[in-house]
């Protein structure tokens, strides 16, 4: 297990989430248990839950416009366009044409492909791309894009908030999932904001 309080650590609970899914109402989790915002779009809820878990501080990114808008006043927000992302940066998207014109949904980086695309784990999403991206029920292993690139990934990202983290962990393993939560046969991730 990572040292609590780094990046490792952060995205080794994200993993151990994968597959979960809200239930048994709409928008039902453990993670709006957590924030006290259940049965609302719970894609913030997941994140601020596995910064807790991990022992990382995040700004309350429940409303995730509100979550950016901390990252921005603390220093520690990178624009998509001219961002190096880093695991366990925390990422911030609108989604095109969703009927939604700010940001919207937002997951947890796992992975730079140094080609304009991360691998983020987000709550409430859909498995694929034909689910809603962000009010999808699941917790999903993601390829998302910031910049422009080879693989034609539309462009969703518009930034990072980069926590501060402590010394760097061992991330050779992760944690289990909590007891008794559902998990789906695919993985998916993260919901809309709250109003």
């Amino acid at each position: 297990m990572a040292e609590q309080g780094t990046a490792a650590r952060l995205i080794e609970v994200a993993k151990g989430e994968l597959g979960t899914i809200e239930g048994p109402k709409d928008n039902e989790t453990k993670y709006g248990a957590f924030t006290k915002a259940n049965f609302q779009p719970w894609c913030g809820s997941f994140v601020m839950w596995c910064a807790n878990e991990a022992g990382v501080k995040v700004p309350n990114t429940v409303y995730t416009p509100g979550g950016a808008a901390a990252f921005k006043k603390a220093g520690a927000w990178i624009d998509g366009d001219v961002a190096d992302p880093e695991p366990g940066d925390i990422a911030y998207f609108d989604f095109p044409s969703d009927g939604v014109d700010r940001i919207s949904h937002v997951g947890i980086v796992i992975a730079d492909n140094e080609d304009g695309t991360v691998w983020c784990i987000e709550g409430n999403t859909s498995p694929d791309k034909k689910g809603s991206q962000r009010n999808g029920g699941q917790v999903s292993k993601k390829l998302r894009a910031f910049k422009k690139n080879k693989q034609g990934e539309m462009i969703s990202i518009v930034g990072f908030g980069r926590p501060k983290f402590g010394s760097t962990g061992n991330t050779k393993s992760s944690s289990a999932p909590a007891k008794n939560t559902k998990k789906s046969k695919s993985c998916p991730t993260c919901g809309q904001d709250i109003k």
